[in-house]
């Protein structure tokens, strides 16, 4: 699903004005040949997988990102998105950052900046597909081999490859 519903509902209320909403972004690793993750150290790239989406608006390469629904908390949110985007199972391991993200204009118009909270998790079960029609692909790519990516969503995956067990926050 594209826009939440309480997001349309919003937006029939105050149109295209600013929306600062919760977001979220989900970092899936898995360990390459079934090998187990040490989530307490620093991962080797070429040891895992990383799960990739190409996004079908703007056809950019992300991690696994969405909106949190009202009262709905941020991990399972990550989880539920995993879930309706590539039909996979996965398990939220550590808080790797919280930062603003925006504002963002839409092609229609729309305005928003989210506070987005990122997870690093584990994949616990599925084989990608592009599920819910929001991506055109989804894949499994080697860690080392994490398809371009804008600034944001290459430092959200550096954060999950360090095993700092601290989030990140601008300071």
């Amino acid at each position: 699903m594209a826009t939440p519903d309480f997001v349309l509902e919003l937006r029939r209320h105050v149109g295209h004005s600013m929306l600062w909403l919760s977001g979220c972004t989900a970092v899936v690793l898995r360990g390459r040949d079934g090998a187990a993750i040490n989530w307490r150290s620093p991962i080797d790239p070429s040891s895992v997988e990383v799960l990739v989406v190409q996004r079908a608006d703007n056809h950019a390469w992300t991690p696994v990102t969405g909106i949190i629904d009202p009262g709905e908390e941020p991990a399972q949110a990550a989880c539920r998105e995993i879930l309706e985007e590539t039909a996979c199972q996965a398990r939220a391991m550590r808080l790797l950052s919280v930062e603003v993200v925006g504002p963002v204009t839409y092609e229609n118009g729309d305005q928003t900046t989210y506070l987005d909270v990122a997870f690093a998790c584990e994949w616990l079960s599925g084989d990608p597909f592009p599920a819910d029609g929001e991506n055109t692909q989804t894949m499994f790519v080697p860690g080392d081999q994490v398809p371009q990516m804008n600034d944001r969503f290459t430092r959200t995956i550096a954060r999950a490859f360090s095993g700092e067990q601290a989030a990140d926050f601008q300071r």
